[in-house]
């Protein structure tokens, strides 16, 4: 994911920059904002510590925010699962991508906030904070000194799997409007082309590259560790700094937002593509609604379109378009956080909510099926009336 760029900034800041020179400290907490703590860079530095990111008040909405966000995540995607594996619509390849989707967006919910909030409850409630907190030991195995070990980092797991959910969010997503193109473009042979083993394999190998993906930084070099980022407030790769400089693979977390931009542009250009032919169909059907085009289609009632597709294929591509536009929407503050951070600023406050918007996109995905997809619900109705309701022998 391209937030994780986060923590990096250039040099003579000190935002997720770790000093592998100097020794860490296994017993409590660095005080940032007053000194340097993991190697002096030089210069003045601007305290991390904001008004957004500081006092009781500003963390007890943060958490509020959180646990309402955690809650509406859980909820809506493990309603949306539920509607699809009680539906004939979770047993087609569209179903399967859309049931891959809710696992990554509840995973988010699951794992990534509840570890935001307990952390920001341990930083209220606390005299001081966790002693994992801000960093602290190497990104490849503990830290020894002295016969103490250091503690494991959380970190080391939730910040690949917030990576790699968003991933697999994006790589989902684009093969969703792969498989609603070839079924505008080639009703005739979407059966033929769009089949459950290859949806089940392509969705394995979704997720699997985006967990690689996610740990390409660790697995690829050891200059690079994750700590929780008190502006962010989620955990985020830092560059070890060598000799107070950025270490010279510092580029490897230029995959994120190469992988990112790419795979976007692409999903918005199938988009395009699909919506381009539903106009032609549209313009075609109005024009032999008025008798323009007469009995020279050729093609029966297509009227020059005797492969159309089908108004559910069409409606489907819509929601899946809206579906890219949201995220897409949700990912350009990460965009335009990581660009400022290229050229100097640091935006403490800003990258808060960049994050969170991006993560918020987590719980957008069951608000869209239900303005648009009339059998999702007509599946929640279903499936809030069987609770209320005894069975009366229904096989349908």
């Amino acid at each position: 994911m391209t937030a994780l760029l986060a923590n990096l900034s250039l040099p003579g800041t000190l935002l997720g920059l770790t000093e592998t020179d100097s020794t860490p400290n296994l017993t409590g907490p660095v005080e940032l904002p007053q000194t340097v703590g993991r190697g002096e860079l030089g210069g003045s530095l601007a305290p991390l510590c904001t008004f957004c990111c500081c006092g009781l008040l500003n963390r007890t909405l943060a958490v509020v925010f959180m646990v309402s966000l955690a809650f509406a995540i859980v909820v809506g995607n493990v309603v949306t699962l539920t509607v699809f594996m009680q539906t004939r619509q979770s047993r087609t390849p569209q179903g399967y991508l859309k049931v891959s989707l809710a696992i990554a967006d509840m995973m988010v919910g699951v794992l990534v906030v509840p570890f935001s909030v307990y952390t920001e409850i341990s930083l209220m409630v606390t005299s001081s904070p966790p002693i994992w907190y801000q960093g602290g030991s190497t990104p490849s195995s503990p830290l020894s000194l002295g016969g103490l070990t250091a503690p494991w980092q959380p970190c080391m797991l939730i910040g690949p799997v917030f990576a790699g959910c968003t991933f697999v969010s994006i790589s989902t997503i684009f093969l969703m409007t792969v498989e609603r193109c070839i079924a505008i473009l080639r009703p005739l042979h979407k059966d033929a082309l769009v089949t459950r083993r290859r949806t089940l394999l392509l969705i394995l190998l979704s997720w699997a590259g985006s967990f690689m993906l996610a740990m390409a930084p660790l697995i690829l070099s050891n200059n690079f560790t994750l700590e929780y980022n008190e502006c962010s407030r989620m955990c985020n790769y830092a560059p070890l700094l060598l000799g107070g400089e950025l270490p010279p693979d510092a580029n490897i977390l230029l995959l994120f937002p190469a992988f990112d931009f790419i795979l976007l542009g692409v999903t918005l250009a199938v988009n395009i593509l699909s919506f381009t032919s539903i106009r032609r169909y549209t313009h075609k059907r109005k024009l032999l609604s008025e008798g323009s085009l007469g009995g020279d289609g050729g093609g029966g009632s297509g009227g020059g379109c005797p492969h159309r597709p089908s108004f559910s294929d069409i409606k489907a591509a819509k929601t899946i378009g809206i579906l890219t536009f949201a995220f897409t929407a949700s990912f350009s503050p990460i965009a335009v956080f990581v660009l400022g951070n290229v050229v100097g600023y640091i935006w403490c406050n800003f990258s808060f909510f960049a994050f969170w918007i991006l993560t918020g996109n987590s719980c957008c995905n069951v608000i869209i099926y239900s303005v648009r997809d009339q059998r999702f619900r007509k599946g929640v109705t279903l499936l809030f009336q069987r609770d209320h309701s005894p069975p009366h022998g229904e096989k349908n």
